[in-house]
């Protein structure tokens, strides 16, 4: 059976700040995609609705194939629901994802962040959503460079035969709209030098050799869109796991080794990656760059799960790493490397605004 899994995401309003949606948002979410699953139009096979920090993410199960009109118009009525609702509850960013005023077929550069994969459904199929916070698309390319090519971090790179052939990255840059198939392994420097700047080169999605799809990741970047701040860009993935593919434990373990990661608080910072449970909210200490792992298992386009995949005892170990980190690179205060370079900072405009100040007050040199 070919099915397509679309998980899309968005904020459109959180509590206080940018930290959780509320309730009555959420349920707002739930309640239009729900109709429409019941509705007799065979749109939806199976759906799940959660979030992680300020971003409502929906996962969707159905055969109408990638980038689909019915399925994209669902997801951004559903998030105009929670809108209306965040304005009426007076939530900060109500929106604030949705750049455009109208739908115009496809959800892709319209704000909300999209992950979709089309594949023939295996007998026990198996996949995990990853669905991160404050932070951005680039966040994703250490976590997968480790499960895909370091062997150091994933034996099944040696011991898996499928694995061991290599497999076909795509890698976007997010500046230009380009995107470049990389194989592996003959390939394998340029990745590592295309990955070494995860502000501009992206992994968008990965292939076995012989092209069953393994990885869809979200790439937009909301202020190349809009032109200005609104908020970080929030990436969401799925990626296929066991038998061929990596085992649900080695996606997972790339994660336990918090890297940092370009967002945090304004969008001007970076801070370690940590791994959190399901529907957390943002931490408002400074606001550090969370994910989420929501596994599942697949049958006929049905969901069993989400199980949460940091939920166990090991991942508080991981969080404290995380944490000191965290609070190791904000001792540091505004000095680079703490804070990003001026051409990915998201309040770009007001550090100029600082810096004409200062070039108004420079003079030559006698």
């Amino acid at each position: 059976m070919k099915v397509t899994v679309s998980a899309i995401k968005a904020d459109v309003g959180a509590i206080g700040g940018h930290t959780k949606p509320s309730e009555a948002l959420v349920k707002a979410v739930k309640h239009t995609v729900n109709d429409a699953s019941k509705s007799g139009t065979g749109l939806l096979i199976d759906y799940y609705i959660g979030y992680c920090g300020d971003d409502v993410h929906i996962v969707m199960s159905h055969t109408k194939g990638v980038d689909n009109k019915e399925i994209h118009s669902l997801a951004w009525n559903a998030f105009e629901e929670g809108t209306k609702v965040a304005k009426s509850e007076g939530l900060y960013g109500a929106g604030q994802d949705l750049l455009k005023d109208s739908f115009s077929g496809n959800v892709k550069g319209m704000g909300p962040g999209v992950a979709e994969m089309e594949f023939e459904e295996r007998p026990n199929e198996a996949f995990t959503v990853l669905a991160a916070d404050k932070t951005e698309p680039g966040a994703f390319n250490y976590p997968l460079y480790r499960v895909f090519v370091d062997a150091i971090s994933n034996t099944g790179l040696i011991i898996n035969k499928s694995l061991a052939q290599g497999v076909k990255i795509n890698v976007m840059d997010v500046e230009k709209a380009e995107i470049a198939e990389l194989s592996m392994w003959e390939d394998k420097p340029t990745l590592e030098a295309a990955l070494m700047y995860p502000g501009r080169y992206v992994i968008a999605s990965v292939y076995t050799k012989d092209n069953e799809p393994i990885v869809s990741a979200s790439t937009d970047r909301l202020h190349n869109i809009a032109g200005k701040y609104v908020g970080k860009d929030d990436p969401i993935c799925i990626v296929r796991t066991q038998k061929n593919f990596p085992a649900t434990e080695e996606l997972g373990s790339a994660f336990n080794n918090p890297h940092y990661v370009a967002g945090n608080t304004r969008g001007s910072h970076h801070m370690p990656l940590m791994p959190v449970k399901l529907n957390s909210p943002a931490s408002i200490n400074f606001c550090i760059p969370i994910i989420e792992a929501l596994v599942f298992s697949m049958h006929n386009g049905k969901f069993v799960g989400p199980m949460d995949g940091f939920d166990t005892p090991d991942w508080d170990y991981v969080r404290q790493i995380a944490t000191k980190r965290a609070l190791t690179i904000r001792s540091q205060g505004f000095i680079h490397p703490a804070t990003l370079v001026p051409s990915e900072l998201e309040y770009g405009e007001g550090y100029n605004d600082r810096m004409d100040v200062l070039r108004k007050k420079m003079k030559p040199m006698k």
